[in-house]
């Protein structure tokens, strides 16, 4: 008598039928938790209750552990946020959420206090390119969670450097007004130009261009770097 062949399928059902009659039922249980899971998740994410994560430092990635200092320089170098996630007008990611639940399932804690590196430009801010999600540790430290968007422009750290703080805007206000004094033909002013003609020049135009800052930064309410990197107002 010839044996008929095993179908692979067929066996693999009988087990999973055997231990597991009520497969479906299981399965749409378990679904239905982890959907209630994320949306807990997110509302935390979007309100962002205060608070600091007891988690066992034996489970945590050491690399990603970062002092309140080392945050606060990188958001005065780059003109960055760092403030409350319920201030974040995008969509967090679904690796987001799933780094959260990975961390409170490690360490039998739900996380909390969420934080968040972004642009000004990703942040609902009170009017008066690369976020990174941060929970707290306490005592200034804050952990890691994950990352996302895009990389940060190559020139960004160089094009906010004169908002670094005045010495470095008015170096920048001197280079311009110089390269405009020197633009401008002297013989507008003078039949014999000669180098006081070019410094009063230089001067009149250094003193036009500091007014014009000035009264645009108190127009618009703008401030340096370091005054701005952990503050809710836009600017």
């Amino acid at each position: 008598m010839l044996l008929s062949r095993v179908n692979i399928e067929d066996k693999l059902r009988r087990y999973r039928n055997r231990s597991a009659p009520d497969i479906l039922q299981q399965v749409e249980r378990i679904l239905e938790e982890d959907h209630q899971k994320d949306l807990l998740i997110a509302g935390k994410l979007q309100n962002s209750p205060s608070g600091i994560n007891k988690l066992n430092f034996d489970k945590l990635d050491a690399d990603r552990i970062y002092h309140i200092s080392h945050i606060k320089k990188i958001c005065t170098d780059y003109r960055l946020r760092f403030l409350d996630t319920r201030y974040y007008k995008g969509e967090f990611p679904r690796e987001a959420v799933t780094e959260i639940k990975q961390l409170e399932s490690e360490h039998h804690a739900e996380l909390k206090g969420f934080k968040l590196v972004a642009p000004a430009g990703l942040f609902r801010l009170k009017n008066a390119d690369d976020p990174l999600l941060f929970a707290p540790l306490g005592n200034d430290y804050f952990y890691l969670i994950h990352r996302w968007g895009n990389d940060l422009h190559p020139f960004r750290k160089w094009m906010m450097l004169p908002f670094r703080n005045l010495f470095n805007l008015f170096l920048l206000i001197f280079v311009i007004s110089l390269a405009i004094t020197a633009m401008i033909p002297l013989k507008l002013f003078t039949p014999h130009p000669d180098a006081s003609h070019f410094w009063m020049l230089f001067f009149f135009v250094l003193k036009s261009i500091c007014g014009i800052t000035l009264f645009y930064a108190f127009a618009l309410g703008k401030n340096f770097n370091g005054m701005v990197w952990n503050s809710k107002y836009y600017n």
